[in-house]
């Protein structure tokens, strides 16, 4: 199957990145590389890129992609939490950072990798096929205790209580085996009328599961920390997040980026001597505009930030 992935706000990163042709550009989440040969065509033999990405099919399909652009390019099988990988590749500090925290069309309409409530699957949902937890071990092994927690919370899914105890009486008889039984199960725990309105009823609930088998929020926090500390003055990170959880992690890892001060509020001036070492792009996060939401439905919820490094 052929790796598809339309890059979401292309030209919003590309401005964004003010990208320079010799810089040194980081895609931490390069995907099929559409973001990656916009940064590609816009570099000279002498600016690098460095691809990174958790899934292996999308490191080949990026390296294809790109191979005929004269820039350096660099391709690591990591995760875009690990700084200390990214940093030895670049050799220097980089002029930019892109995350398109997205999973990308190849993953979701694969039917073998198990992302998909649309297809029967083995419950798989690993963006890197080395890691030891899958679907099924959450689905199967987790207490209902703890399915309801990351339900509510990964999923923000109003049913989790229900969805969960459906969960656990089903796999007492039988282990839950597929996607699509799990699908059914979750249709089973959600009442007709409420199914009635908003999303695909078992929406919620895969993204949960998603988000806890690659746990993508403790990267995603540990990524927006450290990898500003990467870049060089006048160097920019761009984030673009799809749900509340992600954008919230983002948003509140750049505030504290922005307002660094951690003297308690009644005292009248600072004394811990702690100033911002970025600025913001933009005031308010872009969003895609309705011609592209009509082109690509999947990007109506992106958000996309943008730091500067002082």
């Amino acid at each position: 199957m052929e790796f598809q992935h339309v890059p979401v706000l292309f030209d919003e990163v590309m401005e964004s990145l003010n990208i320079q042709p010799d810089g040194i550009y980081v895609d931490g989440t390069v995907g099929g590389g559409g973001h990656s040969s916009g940064i590609c065509s816009r570099l000279s033999a002498k600016g690098t890129l460095i691809a990174v990405d958790r899934d292996t099919a999308a490191l080949e399909a990026a390296s294809a992609r790109l191979a005929d652009y004269e820039c350096t390019r660099k391709f690591i099988h990591a995760n875009y939490s690990d700084t200390e990988a990214i940093a030895e590749a670049a050799g220097s500090k980089v002029n930019g950072i892109l995350l398109d925290l997205g999973v990308s069309s190849f993953q979701l309409d694969n039917a073998e990798r198990g992302f998909s409530y649309m297809h029967d699957a083995p419950m798989d949902m690993r963006m890197n096929e080395d890691d030891v937890l899958t679907a099924y071990d959450v689905v199967n092994g987790y207490s209902e205790k703890e399915l309801t927690r990351i339900i509510r919370e990964y999923g923000e899914e109003k049913w989790a209580t229900r969805i969960a105890q459906f969960i656990v009486n089903a796999r007492a008889a039988s282990p839950i085996r597929s996607t699509g039984e799990l699908t059914e199960i979750i249709k089973a725990a959600i009442p007709a009328k409420a199914r009635r309105t908003g999303p695909h009823p078992a929406k919620r609930t895969f993204q949960a599961i998603r988000i806890e088998v690659n746990d993508e929020l403790g990267h995603l926090r540990e990524a927006v920390e450290k990898l500003p500390d990467l870049l060089n003055s006048g160097g920019r990170i761009a984030i673009i997040t799809f749900h509340s959880l992600e954008d919230r992690i983002v948003k509140t890892e750049f505030e504290r980026r922005l307002n660094p001060c951690t003297c308690p509020k009644e005292f009248p001036v600072c004394v811990c001597g702690k100033v911002a070492d970025v600025r913001k792009v933009t005031r308010k996060p872009l969003i895609p505009s309705e011609e592209e939401i009509g082109n690509n439905p999947r990007a109506r919820s992106a958000k996309l930030r943008v730091l500067e490094k002082i």
